[in-house]
């Protein structure tokens, strides 16, 4: 397992993050910890969790027992946790709520990554920023990352940390993958010159790149859903775009003698701006075929095919700005 800078820090992660939504429901206790301590024995450090996982957190922190100095530890929080109208959003508040709860869950007495799970309406960012701030200065929390948030969202509460000299978001947390390319618009070029870590969460389109599916037919639902919305509603990912990529993804893995998971998952190891994948799983079997992404690399002409097929449409006013921008070589 390799290892990369995640974002404008110091902090060394595994270039696969293990993912832990899926602990304790499908995957047991006693499954959840075996994935853990196999991630962690073939060289990944980067595990994440949210206060909304079940009890996700309560496993994760049984796990790394003994070995909390190996984890790189990351948690969310933002979304509800109870009924009462303050048991939600990124007030400060709820957030120091939050960090007690996680930080017991977890039991440990510090979280290496705190990430805000959702842009909050109601609360101003300069409450937010500042209780973050407040956070790292005790020691409970090391670095700050936010998820899901707008180009501008980022940006603003990038803007807000700098102004007021505090603790400045290092990564952000996004579904990203071949068939979820959204953040090409504007998300990745920012990152970029921001030096914002990306985190992707959905790598594998909620198991589209996996090789189970591969027509419109939808003779198995699994994750899908018949919602008009949502991210894994059938109208989403069931596109004819998204089967184009899905054949792409299927051809090269028999190209290369891999699986298609393994190949969808390369492909975002070799892009800019990502650092580290999301990698879910239900049982050890699972993760160690996930792993499997790592320790190769598809050729040039793989890559780009891949990157070719599932490019977002030319769209304004990138094509314009690409059209008239001054470069040094111009």
């Amino acid at each position: 397992m390799k290892y990369r800078k995640l974002g404008n820090s110091g902090l060394l992660v595994s270039e696969l993050c293990l993912g832990t939504m899926m602990f304790g429901d499908p995957a047991s206790e006693e499954e959840s910890i075996r994935m853990v301590h196999h991630f962690l024995d073939a060289g990944g450090n980067f595990i994440d969790t949210a206060d909304v996982y079940g009890n996700a957190e309560t496993i994760v922190g049984k796990a790394i027992q003994g070995r909390r100095s190996e984890v790189i530890l990351a948690t969310k929080a933002g979304l509800s946790t109870g009924s009462s109208p303050n048991d939600r959003g990124n007030s400060r508040k709820h957030i120091l709520d939050s960090v007690d709860a996680s930080l017991k869950r977890l039991n440990t007495d510090y979280i290496d990554l705190y990430q805000l799970h959702v842009w909050d309406q109601l609360t101003p960012i300069e409450e937010t920023l500042r209780t973050l701030d407040d956070l790292v200065a005790s020691g409970k929390v090391r670095y700050i990352g936010c998820s899901n948030y707008l180009a501008w969202q980022l940006m603003k509460s990038l803007a807000y940390s700098d102004a007021k000299n505090y603790i400045r978001f290092i990564s952000i947390q996004q579904q990203y993958s071949l068939v979820n390319r959204e953040m090409d618009r504007e998300h990745i070029s920012l990152c970029l010159d921001e030096n914002v870590g990306i985190i992707a969460w959905g790598p594998l389109g909620g198991g589209l790149l996996t090789g189970k599916y591969s027509s419109l037919d939808k003779p198995d639902f699994g994750r899908f859903s018949l919602e008009l919305n949502g991210e894994f509603a059938i109208n989403n990912k069931f596109t004819p775009r998204n089967f184009k990529i899905v054949e792409a993804v299927n051809d090269i893995a028999r190209q290369t003698e891999k699986l298609p998971s393994q190949v969808a998952l390369n492909w975002l190891l070799g892009k800019e701006g990502i650092t580290s994948p999301i990698v879910g799983a239900s049982s050890l079997s699972q993760l160690e075929q996930n792993m499997g992404a790592v320790g190769w690399a598809l050729t040039k002409e793989q890559w780009e095919h891949l990157d070719h097929v599932s490019r977002l449409p030319d769209e304004y006013p990138t094509r314009m700005q690409e059209r008239f921008s001054r470069t040094s070589n111009s």
